[in-house]
């Protein structure tokens, strides 16, 4: 076999505890075995096989891992998963998402998982991502490393071909399961593998071998070109609220308009956007009027534009709660399903005794509210302080207001009612809206 596991793992992750996704299948067992041929890896090893559920077999699979693995003399782990696909989601897509989520959850900081992806594998990745139309990104095929959770995804055998992993296991009388699906070409990774790549292989021989090797100069493309595109991005994003400036970016040519916007969508941890769509993008949203409220909804997501601003914004959920009770001894309060209102001791805010004997209720919303604020003459509303602040109307109505026995007492985490507010060393509560949305975490505070 020519890959020398210790010497890839040695380079890429020295200390870290090594799990690997073990399927049961011929490919995953032939990297178990040669990692656990490995004295002084065998210890850090966990096979770890991924209960999808969806084959009858799925049971006796998982049985005939832990026994695979523990005649290996390394631990096991059995993780099931729910890998029923949502809407507008393949069942490949749906399996795979699953199989990901149960693998990144049981890494630790700096662990490493390892996959049996090999030189085939790697042709139909690239071979399906050309059919689909896809970029440089695409078309680099699967890295050898890459981040992953609290770790690292590795892929030790992608030099490998199919052949020599077939004769390995035949060499150390393997014995594996066979999967019945994968003889389907119902599935186009199987139409290609059954049907496709063996009418072109007779013909070009080491075909696996230099489809991977173009996939290499791909990615190289796409490193080069994804550092440019940072500077091109570094020049229009404003961190603070991760929105983009239309008007610089309308100045850069349509090439690197882009690579700014895939470059973006990276940065959220959002899918890549079809070409179709980023054009839908320009035509629609940044071209709009400028008394305009443009829209583009996907991925759960929406593109808005708001005072020469490009904000992507996920839709925003107050449901029909008029009122949320917060029991003070709980430091954060659900809001929905990304974000949370927290308080921290602080030495400005909400006096501390105040904050502990009052009712404590959160509301969004009805119009009409007014606000007092410390060092400022009179009342104002809520609306005429979202506008001076450029709070993106979207927002607004999404805003947790703060309610002491019954008294308006603060706006999210940007204002606090001049009665309520105080200056004290250490003695007031400080409230704080936290987003976990797709990768981004964005904090509003004072």
């Amino acid at each position: 076999m020519p890959v020398d596991i210790a010497g890839f793992l040695q380079r890429h992750c020295p200390n870290a505890r090594v799990f690997i996704a073990y399927s049961g299948g011929v490919d995953s067992h032939v990297l178990l075995h040669l990692c656990a041929s490995l004295p002084k890896l065998r210890a850090k090893i966990t096979a770890v096989y991924v209960h999808h559920g969806l084959q009858v077999q799925a049971e006796a699979w998982g049985g005939h891992c832990r026994w695979v693995a523990d005649s290996l003399g390394v631990g096991f782990a059995l993780v099931r998963v729910d890998a029923t696909a949502k809407p507008g989601q393949s069942p490949e897509e749906a399996a795979r998402d699953a199989r990901y989520q149960a693998l990144q959850s049981v890494l630790g900081e700096g662990d490493a998982v390892l996959l049996a992806q090999h030189q085939q594998d790697q042709l139909e990745t690239v071979l399906l991502q050309l059919f689909r139309g896809g970029g440089l990104k695409g078309l680099s095929g699967m890295p050898e490393r890459m981040a992953f959770g609290s770790g690292w995804l590795l892929r030790p055998l992608l030099s490998v071909g199919k052949d020599e992993i077939d004769a390995y296991a035949s060499a150390h009388g393997l014995q594996w399961v066979e999967d019945p699906s994968n003889q389907s070409s119902d599935f186009d990774r199987n139409f290609l593998r059954n049907d496709i790549v063996p009418l072109l292989e007779p013909r070009w021989p080491s075909l696996a071998k230099t489809v991977s090797r173009s996939a290499g100069h791909c990615a190289d493309a796409q490193a080069l070109l994804s550092d440019l595109a940072g500077e091109w991005f570094d020049a229009v994003f404003d961190g603070g609220d991760a929105s983009l400036d239309v008007g610089k970016l309308q100045g850069l040519a349509p090439a690197k308009r882009n690579w700014v916007i895939r470059h973006w969508f990276a940065r959220l941890s959002l899918k890549m956007p079809p070409q179709a769509w980023v054009r839908r993008l320009f035509s629609e949203v940044v071209a709009a009027r400028e008394d305009a409220q443009p829209l583009l909804s996907g991925q759960g997501y929406d593109l808005r534009r708001y005072r020469g601003r490009l904000y992507c914004a996920p839709t925003m959920e107050t449901g029909d709660v008029a009122n949320l009770p917060w029991d003070i001894r709980q430091a954060s309060l659900p809001l929905d399903g990304r974000r949370r209102l927290c308080w921290y001791p602080s030495s400005q805010g909400i006096l501390w005794p105040v904050w502990c004997s009052a009712k404590v209720e959160v509301r969004f919303r009805q119009g009409g509210e007014k606000i007092r604020l410390p060092r400022r003459q009179g009342g104002h509303s809520l609306k005429k302080l979202f506008q001076e602040a450029g709070i993106p109307p979207w927002r607004r109505a999404a805003m947790p207001l703060v309610y002491l026995d019954g008294r308006l007492a603060a706006i999210g985490g940007l204002w606090v009612a001049a009665e309520f507010f105080c200056e004290e060393n250490n003695a007031c509560v400080k409230l704080r809206i936290e987003e976990s949305a797709a990768g981004v975490d964005a904090v509003d505070g004072v």
